[in-house]
């Protein structure tokens, strides 16, 4: 703590007052423009709750059912908005209860910032038996998140709460955790508020630009690879496309980025198939994990990268350019330094159209997950958005769902957790109540957090859902069909009535067993504005999408 006292010293002051920890870490929140903190009370954070009730109509209290729930949500509010979201729970069973949400924060670099309670501070460490006690939290909290502090102080909380929300914008985008003991956060003492601390901006290099400008300009085959680090460049990426004559890979992380209907969007069939071509490929915002490590590089292939984070571009292999920070502002300056090249590339739209044309008739072998994605895509509007979830149907959109605009597929990352959809789709309906937000779940899935349906209801949530019900983890069958002699262990499930269930809560529910049913229900569903719904679709066994997403080897 001796450091955290240097920074608040060094700090000038705008204006000070008597506060408590809590009230002061509930100012600087709203100072910092968050007015939404879900949240699950508990007696350890009795003082940080009163906090927010004194705050009035300034901040919402957004309550769940379970920590999960709380937590899923306001990384569902970070990914729909790009802003940092705030949750709020008790340590030990709390903290580990949010723990997989916090885990998928950081490898979808969300900025979710975790406040979360702690025994009192002088029996932190001892081993006392204290209700919800956790040995060494700190440690375990540090493990989730890219930045991580104890406020031991009314006069610590606003710069380590700026500090935490600098950090989640700095480099690498990602969530972070203050955590505060129970006696902390009531005791009292004048404190100095500060204002908000603007995140570095580092510089374009400009001999970076250069350099990657020079292998661009001689490339003959470009491709350009999207993640989740470029949905705020969707109007530099298609202008590089277009420039390049480049087709754009958006995979989950990287779909929207450019608008599906561009020939030039791609999805893994047709980048893979277009991978024996590529001389250079430009990686924006991933870590071209499947690349490098499965399709393979060799030495006639280029690698440039642009991430913000300064450790990523060498973590495989290096590069032959890096170029780091914000991608937006790197690629209008790439742009910029290609126009005066002024070298114009023949149309590839022809032959785009063509492979396109291709690939979706290989994909017909799915037509029966595709004419539900069809259906759902023509009631879902441009800007509305999918929630996807690890089901049959959600494979398979990661390979042929329409995304029109950035942020409007919102796919787990590398954690790919099962179960994480309905409640991380409650926060991004809760956050972006402008649009409709649709959330696919297997019956497996849906019932991690079925109970935030209560939640969906107290807080007037209008989000539809749609149950893929097949009576069993799908994957995990279809694993142990095909690799393990038909041994089924533990992938069969008992479910309820969905739509019992459902309306037991008071959510609308209907069930439609074909695509045109479903696109009816939907319909519906969208016009509904003042609560929840939810559609389950019975289905059989759907056949396998994995030729086309784990794909063989095919350069190095």
């Amino acid at each position: 703590m001796a450091k955290s006292k240097s920074r608040i010293k060094a700090h000038a002051a705008r204006s000070t007052a008597s506060m408590t920890t809590a009230e002061a870490t509930v100012a600087t929140l709203l100072a910092h423009g968050v007015d939404t903190i879900y949240a699950l009370p508990g007696v350890h954070n009795d003082h940080l709750f009163d906090a927010m009730a004194k705050a009035g109509e300034n901040l919402r209290t957004v309550h769940t059912r379970h920590e999960q729930g709380a937590a899923y949500m306001a990384l569902g509010a970070a990914l729909a908005t790009g802003k940092p979201q705030v949750y709020s729970v008790v340590p030990g069973p709390g903290l580990l209860n949010s723990s997989a949400a916090l885990l998928t924060a950081f490898s979808m670099n969300a900025p979710v910032l975790a406040l979360i309670g702690q025994i009192p501070q002088a029996a932190i460490g001892r081993g006392l038996g204290h209700l919800h006690e956790i040995r060494d939290q700190a440690g375990i909290i540090s493990r989730l998140v890219g930045y991580s502090a104890r406020i031991a102080s009314p006069a610590a909380a606003p710069i380590l709460v700026a500090e935490a929300i600098r950090a989640m914008a700095t480099g690498r985008p990602g969530p972070a955790a203050l955590e505060c003991a129970m006696d902390v956060w009531g005791r009292k003492a004048t404190v100095s508020m500060l204002p908000p601390l603007s995140p570095p901006e580092p510089a374009v290099d400009e001999f970076a630009i250069s350099e990657a400008a020079k292998i661009l300009a001689a490339a003959k085959n470009p491709m350009i690879v999207c993640g989740g680090g470029a949905q705020d460049a969707s109007a530099e990426v298609t202008k590089l496309s277009a420039l390049l004559q480049a087709p754009v890979l958006g995979y989950r992380r990287g779909r929207g980025v450019l608008d599906s209907r561009d020939p030039f969007s791609i999805t893994l069939p047709l980048a893979h198939e277009m991978w024996r071509e590529v001389d250079v490929v430009i990686g924006i915002g991933t870590r071209l994990f499947t690349q490098q490590t499965v399709w393979g590089l060799d030495d006639n292939i280029k690698v440039i990268r642009i991430d913000a984070d300064p450790e990523e571009p060498e973590r495989f292999r290096p590069p032959a350019a890096a170029l780091i920070g914000n991608a937006k502002p790197i690629l209008q300056a790439l742009l910029a330094a290609l126009a005066r090249n002024r070298q114009r590339r023949n149309s590839r739209k022809a032959e785009m159209q063509e492979r396109q044309a291709k690939v979706r008739k290989r994909l017909q072998k799915l037509s029966p997950q595709l004419a539900f994605l069809e259906a759902i895509r023509a009631e879902l509007p441009e800007e509305g958005i999918y929630v996807d979830e690890v089901t049959q149907i959600g494979f398979v959109a990661r390979l042929a769902f329409p995304a029109y605009k950035p942020r409007t597929f919102l796919s787990p990352g590398y954690q790919d957790n099962l179960g994480w959809g309905y409640a991380t789709a409650l926060g991004v309906q809760d956050a972006r109540r402008d649009v409709p937000v649709l959330a696919i779940s297997g019956d497996g899935g849906f019932m991690y957090t079925a109970n935030e349906l209560a939640t969906a209801i107290r807080h007037r949530i209008p989000l539809v859902s749609i149950v893929f019900a097949d009576g069993a983890y799908g994957n995990v069958r279809r694993i142990q069909q095909e690799r393990y002699g038909n041994r089924l262990i533990a992938s069969d499930l008992a479910n309820p009535d969905f739509l019992r269930f459902a309306e037991s809560f008071g959510a609308a529910a209907e069930r439609a067993r074909k695509p045109d049913e479903l696109r009816a229900a939907l319909k519906r569903a969208f016009k509904r504005r003042d609560g929840p719904s939810l559609i389950e679709v019975p289905v059989g066994e759907f056949p396998s999408p994995w030729e086309f997403i784990h794909m063989p080897r095919v350069r190095g």
